[in-house]
Parts: structure tokens; C-alpha cells; sequence
């Protein structure tokens, strides 16, 4: 089996979440379950900004549900959805 890269978003619950202490949060839930090949802010508008991850996880099933799960425990974290799956 090999890998995969995902795009994952994941909105805060409310415009005043401190996306920096989210995304800090996210980089220790996620440690040993993936690999991080980037993680940026984008703004939505009207002061909306959500996280835009990019990681690398084995290509065997449950593993992006693992993760997914872990970031979804994280207080501030509104909502999470896969945007791309790649095998690479």
C-alpha cells in the first residue's frame, strides 16, 4: 500500500476562535496518525478564515477517519471536510 495526500478544511465554531491556538492544537492531536505537508489560513471573508491542511496518511482504511477524528475534538473546531484525496 502506499500513500495519500488529503485536503482537509476545517472551520472554527465562531469568528472569534484564535485560529493560531487551533492550528497549534492540531499539529500535537494529529502527531504520529499523519504527516503534515502544509497547513495555511484563508480568509473566507468578513473576518472568516478557516485552516486548510494538507497531509500525508497510509493508504489503508480508517486512517483518514482517525484523524478527522482527532481534529474534531479539538475545542474551537467547528466543522471538518474533506476537499481532496490523492494517492501519490
Amino acid at each position: 500500500m502506499g500513500d495519500v495526500l488529503v485536503t482537509l478544511k476545517i472551520l472554527p465554531k465562531d469568528t472569534d476562535a484564535d485560529i493560531k491556538s487551533i492550528e497549534d492544537q492540531v499539529k500535537r492531536n494529529i502527531e504520529g496518525l499523519c504527516s503534515i505537508n502544509r497547513m495555511d489560513e484563508v480568509d473566507i471573508g468578513f473576518g472568516l478564515k478557516y485552516i486548510k491542511l494538507e497531509i500525508i496518511v497510509q493508504d489503508k482504511e480508517g486512517e483518514i477517519d482517525r484523524v478527522e477524528n482527532s481534529i474534531s475534538s479539538i475545542e474551537g473546531v467547528g466543522e471538518i471536510s474533506t476537499e481532496n484525496v490523492s494517492l501519490i
